[in-house]
């Protein structure tokens, strides 16, 4: 990251009502009226993106736990938000291109050019059998990705546009109106394959939580992958993480042995799909995957001015975007953003100065 180019701050909308596998009440009602007023403190208190994550099934409670559509929950946030970038999973698998690209622009235009995608290859194989998504071996997954993007990409700039592929077909398509500002395309992936075909197709590059170091080798690689594309350098590099932030250091590993005491149980029932129809570069266990996508790996647990550094050694190495997650959700949001991110400036102004 260089010198001057300040930390963006975002959190994942709870669209299962919270994060945690082995906690029944995470205090986080699945209603839109809370979700609402989560991103009304987010943007009150500093935070600059909401990453809308997209499953049919609730990974995080069980199959038979509640969940809320992804770009239903975005088109509503966009319009009852002023500032918050509105980042939409979309599993292309779920998806017919020409009409994700107009929902898109439609949502776009909603929130007054705010609204990017985080594009998906899926996973859960379960899911997809359940709501009729198409679920294809894993490279076939990413091949398919790439004409996706493609389209989007083309509607959103051409009038008509036409394409033929191996995945889609379509003939003098119009889309209109275009988005006021051509959506973002984030993509994370960790395979061979999946690195590869994002070096090619995406704006910016997403990951699961990892440490500094493990972060350090990913930018290096992505980026060296992007230069070998003959591409512009990726916009931005994005982590997810699970914060833990209290008063004392011991208060924060305290929550942290409460929230990984794993007991065996419905909410578990995600995990083989996961690590069996992904390719992770680190290995997963069910401690672990008690915290949706590695969040503590990065270790974001102490005290406000702990975390606060540890949040700058990430920087240091390149990671511009940290996508939080927090249980529960409102008031350890609005704790972060009190306490953590005003930190965060400081330390990023003294860096930048000196």
């Amino acid at each position: 990251m260089t010198a001057g180019t300040p930390i963006r701050f975002g959190y994942w909308t709870p669209i299962f009502g919270g994060w945690l596998r082995n906690v029944d009440d995470e205090q986080t009602p699945l209603t839109f009226a809370h979700l609402a007023e989560i991103a009304a403190a987010a943007e009150r208190t500093g935070f600059e993106i909401t990453l809308v994550p997209e499953l049919n099934l609730n990974d995080i409670k069980g199959t038979r736990g509640p969940a809320f559509d992804a770009w239903t929950v975005s088109a509503a946030l966009a319009a009852v938000t002023e500032r918050l970038e509105i980042m939409a999973a979309l599993r292309p698998g779920f998806h017919n291109p020409a009409l994700a690209a107009k929902q898109a622009a439609t949502i776009d235009h909603i929130s007054g050019g705010r609204f990017t995608v985080n594009v998906v290859s899926a996973w859960w194989a379960e899911e997809a059998r359940q709501y009729g998504g198409l679920f294809t071996a894993h490279d076939d997954r990413y091949a398919r990705t790439t004409e996706f993007v493609e389209v989007l990409r083309g509607l959103w700039s051409q009038t008509p546009f036409s394409f033929s592929g191996d995945y889609y077909e379509l003939e003098n398509t119009i889309l209109e109106p275009k988005p006021i500002v051509s959506p973002t395309i984030y993509a994370g992936g960790e395979s061979e394959t999946g690195r590869a075909t994002i070096a090619r197709f995406a704006d910016a590059y997403l990951t699961h939580g990892g440490t500094v170091a493990e972060l350090a080798d990913k930018v290096r690689d992505m980026q060296t992958r992007r230069a070998g594309e003959q591409r512009p350098a990726f916009a931005s590099f994005g982590m997810a993480a699970y914060a833990v932030v209290r008063d004392t250091e011991a208060e924060a590993r305290a929550e942290v042995e409460r929230i990984t005491d794993v007991r065996e149980g419905a909410a578990y029932e995600s995990y083989q799909d996961f690590v069996s129809k992904s390719q992770l570069d680190t290995p997963v266990d069910l401690k672990d995957y008690s915290v949706s996508n590695r969040g503590l790996r990065p270790d974001l647990i102490g005290t406000p001015d702990q975390v606060a550094e540890k949040l700058l050694r990430f920087s240091d190495v390149g990671v511009s975007i940290f996508l939080l997650q927090f249980s529960p959700n409102l008031p350890e949001l609005i704790r972060f953003g009190e306490e953590v991110i005003p930190r965060v400036r400081r330390l990023e102004k003294l860096r930048d100065e000196g």
